[in-house]
This record gives C-alpha cells, sequence and structure tokens, in this order.
C-alpha cells in the first residue's frame, strides 16, 4: 500500500458570526490523497469543498486537526518554514480574471513564486520561458499583460504559476467552471499531461461530475462539511451508496440510452451555522430519513474493496436505477 502524499485527519474550519454557533464550513474532514493519483472532490455549491482546499493549504486559519504532508504536520511550520513548504503544494484558482494580478505581466504574474523563494531574476526568466511552452503559450507571450489573453489563455497562465516552484501536489480549485465548454477539454487534459510529465497529485475540486468522473481516480463526496461517501471513480459511478451522492448522479444523463431515475430533493439545504442533528442529510434523504438511529452522526464507514460511507442504512444501487 502506497504511503499517503497528504494525509487530513479530523480538520475543522469554523467561523465565528457573532451568535452561539459558529459556521461550521468545514466539521471533522479526514481523507488520505496518494502521490500521483487525482482525487476528486464534489458536492453542491456552499457544502465546504473550497474552504477544505484552502485549510489544507493553510491559506485559511483552521480551527482543528491536522494537516500532514509527506509525514510533517504544515501547522506546526514557523512562517519560514512553511514558506519552504509552498514550493510543494500549490493551487489553480476557479476565476482566471480575478486570479491573475492586471498590473504585472505574464513573466512577473508567473515567476512570483519562484521570486519569493529567492531565485535570481535571471534565471527566473529563463524557467518562465521554459514553462510557457508547457502550457501551451509562446515564449513571446512573457511581456505581455493579463487582459491581453482568453479566460482559457489566463487558465494556463495561472497553471504556470502553480508550476513555477516544482510542487509535487496541486489543488486545482473548479479550475474550469468560468470557461467555455469548448475550452474545458483543452484545460483538462492539459492537467493530465503535466500530472504525466511531472509526476503531479491533485485534489480536483467540482460541481461538475462529468468532469470529475474523466479526470479523477478516487472521488470525496462532501456535504455540509462532512465527507459522506469516499470510492473509487468507478465504485462511485456504478455503486454509488449513500442517497446523496445518488442523488447527484441522477441528474446525469445517461448515454447509454439507459433510464435514471431522477431524484429531487425535497427541502431547503440546512445552514452550516445550524446542522441538523445526526446525519447531515436526513432532512432531505428519501431513504428512511425519519428512523431514530439518523438522529446518531454517522462514521465514515468501510463497506469493502476502499469504499466508504457515512450512512446507516447505505442503500444499494438497484433501488434507485432502472434498467
Amino acid at each position: 500500500m502506497y504511503t499517503p502524499l497528504v494525509e487530513i485527519e479530523d480538520l475543522k474550519v469554523y467561523y465565528p458570526n457573532g451568535k452561539n454557533n459558529p459556521v461550521r464550513a468545514v466539521d471533522g474532514v479526514s481523507l488520505d490523497i496518494y502521490p500521483g493519483e487525482t482525487l476528486g472532490l464534489v458536492g453542491e455549491s456552499g457544502c465546504g469543498k473550497s474552504t477544505l482546499a484552502r485549510a489544507i493549504l493553510r491559506l485559511c486559519e483552521s480551527t482543528a486537526g491536522e494537516v500532514l504532508f509527506d509525514g510533517e504536520n504544515i501547522f506546526n511550520l514557523s512562517p519560514q518554514e512553511m514558506k519552504d513548504m509552498r514550493r510543494e503544494m500549490q493551487i489553480v484558482f476557479q476565476d482566471p480574471y480575478a486570479s491573475l494580478n492586471p498590473r504585472r505581466t505574464v513573466g512577473q504574474i508567473i515567476g512570483l513564486p519562484m521570486a519569493l523563494q529567492g531565485v535570481p531574476r535571471k534565471e527566473i526568466r529563463e524557467r518562465v520561458q521554459t514553462l510557457l511552452p508547457k502550457v501551451g503559450l509562446q515564449e513571446t507571450h512573457i511581456d505581455r499583460y493579463p487582459h491581453q489573453f482568453s479566460g482559457g489563455q489566463r487558465q494556463r497562465i495561472g497553471i504556470a504559476r502553480a508550476l513555477a516552484a516544482g510542487p509535487r501536489f496541486i489543488v486545482a480549485d473548479e479550475p474550469v467552471s468560468s470557461l467555455d465548454v469548448s475550452i474545458r477539454a483543452q484545460i483538462i487534459n492539459l492537467l493530465q499531461e503535466l500530472q504525466q510529465e511531472m509526476g503531479l497529485t491533485y485534489l480536483f475540486i467540482t460541481h461538475d461530475l462529468s468532469v470529475v468522473n474523466y479526470v479523477s481516480d478516487r472521488i470525496a463526496v462532501m456535504c455540509l462539511g462532512k465527507i459522506v461517501e469516499l470510492a473509487s471513480t468507478t465504485a462511485i459511478f456504478a455503486s454509488p451508496r449513500h442517497p446523496y451522492t445518488q442523488a447527484l448522479l441522477s441528474a446525469i444523463p445517461r448515454l447509454d440510452g439507459r433510464h435514471r431515475r431522477r431524484i429531487i430533493l425535497r427541502g431547503s439545504v440546512p445552514s452550516p451555522m445550524d446542522p441538523p442533528p445526526g446525519c447531515r442529510f436526513r432532512t432531505r434523504c428519501f431513504h428512511r430519513a425519519k428512523d431514530d438511529a439518523c438522529l446518531e452522526e454517522p462514521p465514515l464507514m468501510a463497506i469493502g474493496d476502499g469504499h466508504y460511507v457515512a450512512c446507516h442504512y447505505a442503500v444499494p444501487s438497484r433501488q434507485w436505477i432502472s434498467a
């Protein structure tokens, strides 16, 4: 068994709101991410995906828990040690328009991570010129500004910036959601090519299940700050066991002519300031939601072959799909 590159243990991120109940954006997440894999993280908007990603990279303060990178707890690192660690851990942001400084050239944007690490200016320019063709841009683009590029090209600049320090682990936070459909496949293929060439490990965050099916080795499903299902991509799509996962997947059209029963979730999404006691999903669950057992929070339990589910009644797939 491989040793995880990233280990997340009972990670919590709470935000005070001036009342007794904090916003529980991330509420006890444990995950392992292995070298060279792509772990997809999916869930509704507001479920805590991006907050979890930023907490893993220590871009926001965590309330409790641990994040180990290559066996080292990054929460114990001094500011200088964390600066060194950032060579290993980088992020590609969702919005290629807002994430690039319009007053800096492409060379300055991509070179900034190297400048922060003390790389000489001449060497930075040489490295940037080497990186640009790797992400599908030209060396002559180095002195241009972001407004001179399309959205897809800007995201390529963002990817080059993430690669500049030579990381092993990259968080891709919905990197194609703001791009035209015709451009999304190009960026996804680029990320996969770079992963194979450079041995990268990805945490790929998205709300598009078709995308996560294409890029991910394993998928973690997040609901109201918690992971409710974790399995290989094949297992998630062939036999999802949590009702929430089944509801998400039921919205995807099938290409084989078969029909999947559409699951419509009733009720509003609970607030992370006041989540329901017990199972976080029980107020919208379509399966035995009123049982007393659901008033107890279900742990993320192994049900075999690397498949984990946080549900007292893991629903067999035959109950949600028709031939």
